[in-house]
């Protein structure tokens, strides 16, 4: 096997891996698993695997004596008494033990790394809980704070920029002391003008200091300025050196690390099922099959992830994780009871302000005369969430009574939050997974293509 044939190969096992994850979701046997450790059976596979070509053993035929016998393949021994082609025991009978099979041993986080890259998904969970602020980079300034963080480096940086604005070649000022009439307030003038930024003060500081002889040595300024060289700030720099920089305690700066508020990501999810006498066998199975990878897959995604499960049948109650996924029950419809208890839940333990949510309901559609225009989709729009969601289960297609997901899919065919499913089989449950989690831009984008 050449180096592109095996690297073939290592994609398609990549690819074998998704597709077994996908079929678990489908047809596998969900029990097997927990919400903290979930196992994906896997077709046991042979990695390719380099073989040095020995062209140095033996010759074309190995049969009796060394003569290949008729129709025996070249390079392969012959068939010996007792030989058999499948998994037998040492006899040659039929093996009687169970195969071992292999499992892709998963957390949530995996298995929603997994997910995301079979459907494409792109959700990105917010963090709103603050659990901790954190300092980051010192990137904040004040003007007051101790000495250890005071930004010296800035300072001394405003401190040259000021000394190189006002600095000024003072010999050149004064040669043009020594121009022949002029005064102390006619140098500061002619000094401005030619953009020197010395003061009449220092002007008047340095007049006396030049002799009467000194005086009259330049007849004009404009020959002083062709006789004399007139030095740069750098040049002065260089020569005599930074003697001082005037530093202004309006200058200081103290640093401060940055503030960074770390969010956790918290979710909870609202599980809702319908219990009632219509929900047979099939339909009960499509639930559990949809709703325990979504449960998987969140738990995955956040940092805290709590889940509420609500059974109904006219009436509303909560049960355990267990309970949920085997419980039967009959009687009649009234979904807006489960809405009701979610409701008051959420209130009460979940924070819209604190939590993200995620509210799932499923069942065959069924429910009890007005309820779901009464009270189901004003309480839908009662509660705050990032996503609403009803699959319809219902196998061989829904049932003339069966409106309900309908007529919620009508009130909010302009909500990008709210999605409705349909499963009929195990071959509808991955792309119902994917109709709920695509983010609400996907939902509509699909919708008007």
């Amino acid at each position: 096997m050449g180096l592109r044939e095996d690297l073939e190969r290592f994609r398609e096992v990549g690819e074998e891996r998704r597709e077994d994850l996908e079929s678990f979701i489908r047809y596998g046997d969900l029990s097997g698993s927990n919400s903290d450790e979930i196992e994906i059976p896997i077709k046991v596979v042979d990695l390719p695997e380099f073989k040095y070509d020995q062209l140095d053993r033996g010759g074309v035929g190995q049969g009796q004596g060394g003569t290949p016998d008729v129709g025996q393949p070249v390079g392969q021994p012959q068939p010996q008494p007792g030989d058999g082609d499948g998994d037998g025991d040492e006899d040659g009978e039929p093996g009687e033990e169970g195969g071992e099979h292999g499992y892709y041993e998963m957390d949530p986080e995996e298995f929603a790394e997994e997910l995301d890259e079979e459907l494409g998904l792109d959700l990105e969970p917010k963090g709103k809980e603050v659990i901790e602020e954190i300092e980051g980079d010192f990137t904040d300034v004040t003007r007051t704070g101790p000495n250890s963080t005071l930004d010296f480096e800035r300072l001394f940086k405003q401190g040259l920029k000021r000394k190189l604005a006002t600095d000024f070649d003072e010999e050149f000022v004064r040669e043009a002391m020594r121009v022949a009439g002029e005064t102390p307030e006619s140098v500061y003038r002619w000094c401005r003008e030619e953009n020197i930024l010395v003061s009449l003060p220092w002007i008047e500081s340095e007049w006396d200091k030049i002799s009467d002889d000194e005086r009259g040595r330049w007849d004009s300024f404009e020959e002083m300025t062709d006789n004399v060289e007139r030095s740069t700030a750098v040049q002065r720099i260089r020569r005599r050196g930074l003697r001082e920089i005037p530093f202004r305690r309006d200058d200081e700066r103290y640093r401060h690390p940055e503030i960074e508020e770390k969010k956790q990501k918290n979710v909870v999810v609202v599980n809702i099922r319908d219990v009632s006498g219509s929900m047979r066998e099939t339909k009960r199975e499509l639930v559990e099959r949809t709703f325990t990878p979504l449960d998987w897959y969140l738990q995955g995604k956040y940092d805290n992830a709590e889940f509420v499960y609500i059974a109904h049948d006219a009436d509303a109650w909560e049960v355990d994780r267990e309970e949920f996924f085997g419980i039967r029950s009959g009687g009649g419809t009234r979904i807006s009871s489960a809405y009701e208890l979610a409701k008051q839940v959420l209130e009460e333990q979940y924070p819209w302000a604190e939590w993200n949510r995620y509210v799932f309901a499923a069942g065959d559609s069924e429910n009890s005369s007005n309820d779901t225009t009464e009270r189901v989709i004003p309480l839908m729009r009662d509660i705050p969430a990032n996503r609403h969601a009803y699959v319809e289960t219902q196998p061989g297609g829904t049932a003339i009574n069966a409106t309900h997901a309908e007529e919620v899919d009508r009130a909010f065919a302009d909500d990008g939050d709210v999605v409705v499913a349909s499963v009929g089989s195990p071959e509808d449950v991955t792309d119902a997974i994917y109709e709920i989690l695509q983010p609400a831009s996907a939902k509509a984008k699909a919708e008007t293509s």
